[in-house]
């Protein structure tokens, strides 16, 4: 299987997920929410700096439950980067 390059909404859509868990985690231990959230510290370091841009549904879920999150709220963080491209 060939996976096609993200398209211009999706890196941005990442970058958004990424700053919104960043701020979400404030000064909380890194290691900490990535144990929690059930990835590595290196991973949860790619998703908030936006170099992993569509990180796996159960990834996401994870990391919303460590931070106590609403996963409609990173929904729509997502959603309003990738709908504002199609537009």
């Amino acid at each position: 299987m060939v996976r096609l390059p993200h398209t211009p909404a999706q890196l941005e859509a990442g970058r958004r997920l990424g700053a919104q868990l960043r701020a979400a985690r404030g000064s909380a231990d890194p290691a900490a929410i990535a144990r929690a959230a059930g990835i590595s510290p290196e991973t949860l370091r790619k998703i908030e700096s936006g170099r992993l841009a569509t990180p796996a549904f159960g990834t996401v879920v994870g990391l919303a439950r460590a931070l106590d999150i609403p996963l409609e709220d990173l929904a729509s963080c997502w959603e309003s980067a990738t709908l504002s491209d199609t537009a």
